[in-house]
């Protein structure tokens, strides 16, 4: 179910950012190609480094856990220092024919480290202890340095990922509900302290507005045209009207409403089964985990991957304000793309190591798995 289902959304992906991006890749690049190929070059990438990252041995992993707060700082930091601007964030580096992210590798580091933390708090018998500690300086830190370059929808992830790990680690109730109201009005201070922001808020639940539409509600608004043209089956592959310079993003941000469009309810449910199995199968391994690091770092995975999906989507039916993050193995985005299949190697090498699974593949040929 999870090498299936990560798949499925990789295949989904390369299909439909094809579709979405063609247009918008022939204005810029010159050819209808030039955008699917880059997707398709990290996907090659991504999928044997996930099959051999899957080897790793939790000895290995916990070795690149304890360097992970470093490096992701490091990323972080270098960003700002030496990254480009793209639409306002301060959030990329140029590396020649591409634009990476280090923020996506960062999230991934980020789970890693903290599960190692968090798991050998748990050996020392420390279950009491205050986790709030022991984690979530750094991870403001990384939301800090998130923010320098404007960057909230990034930062959002980061924050919702630490609420996650912060409840699967067992943080009292009262605890956990005072951080989360803090969070949210953390947020709620930075959407008031940006027009821009504030003007996303106010608009998206209404962004066919007269006042709004041909301005900050254009995003939103064509992506409900998109969606609400699909019907059951969509208007065809490649046939969708918005992704015409109606819909600014529709590769990256919106690729969920172009979906809608050309596939229909049924595209845009198939893709929700293949989420909701890819995240419901991570929570399945980590609760299967004996070694408190898989079990806190398959969350944690789990957790991001989840909040990534409602904050895309959300934006999509415009239920959430726009945020600007990629829908997990279908959006475009390279950075993106080899992060997650880091995180998906990591619950594989743990699903490997279960004695069940593991005889279960043993017996039933799977020899490419074991």
């Amino acid at each position: 179910m999870l090498i299936f289902s990560s798949l499925g959304l990789s295949l989904l992906g390369l299909i439909m950012v094809f579709s979405a991006s063609s247009i918008h890749s022939l204005d810029t690049k010159g050819t209808t190609y030039a955008i699917v190929l880059r997707q398709f070059i990290f996907l090659s990438i991504s999928i044997p480094m996930a099959w051999v990252l899957s080897r790793l041995s939790l000895s290995h992993w916990k070795v690149i856990a304890r360097l992970g707060v470093i490096v992701s700082f490091g990323l972080l930091a270098i960003v700002q220092v030496i990254g480009k601007s793209v639409k306002g964030n301060n959030n990329w580096i140029s590396v020649g024919f591409v634009d990476v992210q280090p923020s996506e590798i960062a999230k991934f580091l980020m789970i890693l480290w903290a599960g190692y933390v968090l798991a050998k708090r748990e050996r020392s018998g420390e279950i009491e202890g205050n986790v709030l500690k022991l984690i979530a300086p750094a991870f403001l830190i990384c939301i800090l340095l998130v923010m320098v370059g404007n960057d909230l929808g990034t930062a959002s992830v980061f924050g919702f990922v630490l609420a996650g790990l912060l409840w699967v680690s067992g943080l009292r109730m009262s605890v956990f509900s005072a951080f989360m109201g803090v969070g949210f009005a953390g947020i709620g201070a930075l959407i008031i302290s940006a027009p821009y922001r504030m003007a996303r808020f106010s608009v998206f639940l209404n962004p066919f507005a007269d006042d709004q539409y041909k301005n900050i509600g254009w995003q939103p608004a064509h992506s409900l045209l998109g969606l609400a043209s699909g019907g059951l089956f969509g208007v065809g592959l490649g046939a969708s009207r918005q992704k015409w310079g109606n819909l600014p993003e529709a590769h990256t941000d919106f690729i969920f409403s172009v979906i809608g469009e050309e596939l229909g309810l049924f595209g845009t449910l198939l893709t929700l089964v293949f989420i909701s199995v890819l995240i419901f199968t991570i929570f399945k391994i980590a609760l299967r985990a004996a070694d408190p690091m898989v079990r806190y770092v398959c969350s944690g995975i789990g957790c991001w991957i989840a909040i990534q999906s409602i904050l895309n989507i959300g934006s999509a039916i415009s239920i959430l304000p726009v945020v600007g993050v990629t829908l997990p193995l279908v959006s475009y985005g390279g950075s993106a793309l080899v992060a997650t299949y880091m995180g998906i190697a990591f619950v594989i090498g743990a699903a490997r190591r279960d004695p069940i699974i593991y005889k279960e593949l043993k017996e039933n040929g799977f020899t490419w798995l074991r």
